[in-house]
């Protein structure tokens, strides 16, 4: 069955479009309005694909649970949290194409996906939280896993974070999509000191029930934290203990999971 990009604009007229059986390539020219949206069409649902949506952007490895994916181009503010290079200019290229086995089980950080958004995209790796500073794009749950680990500012791109909008009960959710099996995690915690503070002490939460708890320290550097688990199809961060510190400000940057899909 074909595979298929759609460019549609805001009337759901179709701006530019490309489909084949396998890999498929969409290179247009023209430019991108507010109100457009990027749609891939796959030949088969629950299934993974390798989808690049920007020639600016890396390719992701990701899991479809339903056959049409789709991207509304960001404009404005919600734009802040991308490379400013992104979706601009006239000419653009985009492509997907069905996952290789070595590539679904290759060991890897199995959180990333920068072409992640708010709701149910169903398309995992997915990100979401109960709270986001201001409703902000800087600050939304997809940030936490778009790949990028500059942290020693905030805002706009590349800075962008999880902010918790200084909420006590914080909690950040990744659905993988599919049972993962992994040994480590990798946290890149916000480090604008001073106007940040850091976590002393944060919970993960397992779908499987178990829990851990993992103390931190004030860094710039990434927190490496070894940790076996297998069958794992979400985690939950949260239970986030603040240090005493006069910036009520901790927000994450990225979080890693390094590991393997379970065959």
């Amino acid at each position: 069955m074909n595979n298929e990009i759609r460019v549609l604009d805001r009337e759901g007229n179709e701006k530019a479009a490309a489909a084949a059986e396998g890999e498929v390539i969409l290179a247009w020219r023209g430019f991108y309005e507010e109100g457009d949206r990027i749609v891939w069409h796959a030949g088969e649902a629950d299934r993974f694909y390798v989808i690049r949506p920007d020639d600016t952007m890396d390719e992701n490895l990701v899991y479809l649970t339903r056959d049409t994916v789709e991207l509304e181009v960001p404009f404005e503010e919600k734009r802040f949290s991308y490379n400013p290079k992104s979706f601009d200019g006239e000419k653009h290229y985009l492509s997907m194409r069905p996952a290789e086995d070595w590539e679904i089980y290759a060991y890897r950080n199995l959180a990333r996906n920068n072409m992640d958004q708010h709701g149910d995209p169903g398309c995992y790796p997915h990100a979401s939280a109960n709270v986001e500073t201001r409703g902000e794009s800087v600050f939304a749950a997809r940030n936490a896993i778009d790949g990028f680990v500059a942290n020693e500012s905030h805002g706009k791109w590349p800075y962008e974070s999880w902010g918790i909008n200084q909420q006590d009960d914080a909690e950040l959710t990744l659905e993988f999509g599919r049972p993962v099996e992994f040994d480590r995690i990798v946290l890149y915690t916000r480090a604008d000191f001073p106007h940040d503070n850091w976590w002393e002490q944060v919970t993960f939460t397992f779908s499987d029930g178990s829990r851990e708890v993992v103390s931190l320290e004030k860094s710039s550097r990434a927190h490496v934290i070894p940790m076996k688990k297998s069958g794992i199809t979400w985690l939950k961060f949260g239970e986030l203990k603040k240090a005493d510190d006069p910036s009520p400000f901790p927000a994450l940057t990225q979080i890693q999971v390094f590991g393997t899909y379970c065959r």
